[in-house]
């Protein structure tokens, strides 16, 4: 499949389903267990992404990413491959003819040959199966979490890994330990009797912390202390306190302590001193959603909140189950919503940042992580809080 380019598809209209993460970033660059749906279609085609076909996200950049382009017609040979299915398993070969990829009778990438081009997608032609998962909002980002995190960190296994250092406490097998370059301090406890530990290059954990697998800590994060289970931290996180069943798409600052659970933070998301999410009703019923007015039924009995990117929170802010922050909102100044709009300044009255404001903090945030403002990703940031704000 060498020669063929591959393109992920976005939906036309993401909808409040995707809430807080549409027309904030590409859902393929939303991670769904260790990967981003981007990566995990790379993995099973082989091939590298050539761009991101999707309106809702235009002008997006952040520098590691196809570029995204109009949701169009596109002429083989490609593989068009659907945004919102999180493939699992194996690299696959195409069958000898076959036009469409499926999952469970669901039409989820066209195969498209030198000659021709797709327009759109249908569901005509000869098909071929695929392992994964449909995703129908962003909370079934943890619904993959699920699914896909205990295999994911099972793969790293095969690379092998640095000694545990002494003074670890282990319990479960230590060959479920995977520390890849990154730095122990004593009287860390490691817990792989649910699933495997995944520690990669240059990550640290300082004493006080106790790490249940299946766990994913990302490249330079730093785990200050407390107990995280089932969760992926990505890269350059700062996290301390109770964190279970959690998506930190990266650079998050969670330095305090806090519970967290069963909740999918975006990237530069900075949580207050004490911030806690409900992720369990006091009914145990399901959990809805409510992002702009819309109801959501998520199917899920465990959903904490899903909070987009450089969103802030106060010190002791607590968290509804179920609760929807926009991209960009600083939450502060009483009870908290169960939807916060984007760039909202604080939950009561109405307020916004503006424009300037928000790129004024977004260049004071960003080199703490040695990440520069470039003027390519500060206009991606405009393009976003326009979008997200309207006219």
């Amino acid at each position: 499949m060498s020669d063929r380019a591959l393109y992920l598809l976005e939906p036309t209209d993401p909808g409040p389903a995707w809430a807080p993460f549409a027309g904030v970033r590409p859902l393929a660059e939303l991670r769904a267990g260790v990967w981003r749906i981007r990566e995990r279609w790379e993995g099973i085609l082989g091939l590298e992404a050539a761009r991101i076909l999707g309106d809702h996200c235009a002008g997006f950049f952040e520098g590691a990413e196809p570029p995204v382009h109009p949701r169009g017609a596109v002429a083989g040979p490609c593989i068009v491959a659907a945004s919102w299915f999180a493939p699992s398993g194996m690299p696959i070969e195409l069958e000898t003819g076959v036009r469409r990829l499926t999952h469970e009778g669901t039409t989820v990438a066209w195969v498209v040959e030198e000659g021709d081009r797709w327009e759109s997608p249908d569901d005509d032609g000869s098909e071929q199966e695929v392992d994964g998962l449909l995703l129908h909002g962003s909370y079934d980002l943890l619904t993959a979490l699920e699914h896909l995190l205990p295999a994911d960190c099972v793969d790293f296994m095969a690379t092998g890994g640095d000694p545990i250092p002494d003074g670890s406490i282990v319990i479960g097998d230590p060959a479920e330990v995977v520390i890849l370059g990154a730095s122990v301090e004593p009287g860390v406890v490691f817990d792989t009797r649910g699933g495997v530990i995944v520690l990669d290059e240059g990550c640290q954990v300082r004493s006080g912390s106790r790490l249940e697998g299946p766990l994913y800590v990302g490249p330079q994060t730093i785990v200050l202390g407390g107990d995280i289970r089932g969760s992926v931290l990505g890269p350059q996180c700062r996290v301390r306190g109770e964190v279970a069943v959690c998506l930190f798409h990266g650079y998050v600052n969670k330095a305090h302590d806090g519970f967290v659970g069963h909740s999918v933070l975006g990237p530069w998301v900075n949580l207050g001193a004490g911030t806690t999410t409900s992720n369990l009703k006091n009914t145990y019923g399901e959990v809805r959603l409510e992002p702009d007015g819309h109801r959501i039924e998520t199917g899920r009995q465990f959903l904490g909140s899903l909070i987009a990117d450089h969103a802030k929170t106060a010190i002791g802010t607590m968290l509804g189950t179920g609760t929807v922050v926009g991209a960009g909102a600083n939450v502060f100044g009483g009870p908290v919503p169960k939807s916060v709009r984007p760039f909202a300044w604080g939950v009561v009255g109405g307020e916004r940042l503006t424009e300037e404001g928000f790129l004024k903090v977004v260049g004071r945030v960003l080199p703490r992580r040695q990440v520069e403002l470039t003027p390519e990703r500060a206009a991606a940031l405009v393009a976003t809080f326009r979008r997200l704000t309207g006219p």
